[in-house]
This record gives structure tokens, sequence and C-alpha cells, in this order.
């Protein structure tokens, strides 16, 4: 429903293997929605930013917004604030949430202005509380960008890489969801 709110209509749910009749019996193609569902499978799993790489003929060189299943979003101003960040096609936009357990997420490291400085996976010193939520809208070129990525320790493709590329270039907005809204990572 977040994504309906902002007014996008094409999504693409990339599910496990042996899901996908699941979701098709569950969400059919949207059309009772009124949005367009397309499924693709995840073979293995190898990190958030794979599902760039498994999207790419989906994508079709747009702009997208990705959104974790497991995450839930709610509160006032919610909607506008997506809305904004989806309005900007050259930027790309992260949301931060203040968390008591910093060292499960990318938490973002801010110079003494407040500007995010790097977004770091899983620190076991974090730099502050500030969590890397499960919705992000990245410009055009995510998928070049993705492709750039090499597996982290984990052999993963981290999605905290692909937004330190975008910090990098100055093209990362991180906006912080204010104490109104709410976000549960239910994975």
């Amino acid at each position: 429903t977040t994504l309906m709110l902002i007014g996008i209509k094409n999504i693409l749910i990339i599910v496990n293997p042996g899901e996908e009749k699941l979701f098709k019996k569950l969400l059919g193609d949207g059309e009772k929605f009124g949005i367009n569902l397309s499924y693709k499978i995840q073979n293995k799993p190898e990190g958030i930013a794979q599902a760039f790489l498994i999207a790419e003929d989906f994508l079709e060189g747009n702009s997208t917004v990705l959104i974790l299943g497991d995450n839930l979003f709610h509160g006032y101003g919610l909607s506008n604030l997506l809305q904004e960040s989806n309005l900007d096609n050259s930027q790309s936009t992260i949301f931060l949430y203040q968390v008591k357990d910093p060292e499960r997420y990318g938490v973002a490291e801010f110079d003494e202005n407040g500007k995010v400085l790097k977004i770091e996976e899983k620190p076991s010193k974090p730099k502050s509380n500030y969590a890397v939520t499960g919705i992000y809208f990245y410009s055009n070129d995510v998928v070049k960008k993705s492709k750039l990525l090499s597996p982290s320790k984990r052999g993963e493709l981290e999605i905290s890489d692909l937004n330190n590329l975008y910090l990098n270039e100055k093209r990362l907005n991180a906006k912080i969801m204010n104490r109104g809204m709410t976000w549960l990572d239910t994975g």
C-alpha cells in the first residue's frame, strides 16, 4: 500500500524458490488492487543489492523504489515524505530511524553538521544509533552501480556499499523519520 500511496503502479515481487505460486495465489497480477504485479525468483540470497540485478529487465533503466518485504512503515506524514523522495529522479534517498540496537543494521555516521558521511553495515561499534530502514529510492543508474559491487565478507552484495557509492557522488539524501513515524523490521 505504501507504493500505491505515492503513485507507483508497476511492482516486481522477488520471491524465494517455491514461493511464487503462493504469492500469485494471494495477490494475482494486481489488477484487483489497481496495480501491475510481476514476479521473479531469487534462487540464492546474496544480499539486498542483488534485487537490482534480478530486476534489471523489469526496471528498463528507470528509477526505482525497493521495499523489504519484512519491513512495516506507519505514521503521520509518511506518504508525503515518500512522495517528495519519489519526485527527484536524479538523486537517491534512504530513510534513517533511531534504534536501540544499531549493530543489527546499516548505520549512518554523521559529521558535526548532521550530514551523513558514511553508512556502515552491522558495525560492532556504531558511530550513531540511526539505522537505515528497509525502504530505498534509487536513480535510474542503480543496476549499473549494483554491477560494480563485490560480495562482502558475508558473501553478499551489501546495500550499504551501494548507498556509499551514491554518498561518494553526493547523490544520496538521508532523511530522518520523525517521532510520529514507526518502522518495524519484522524479519
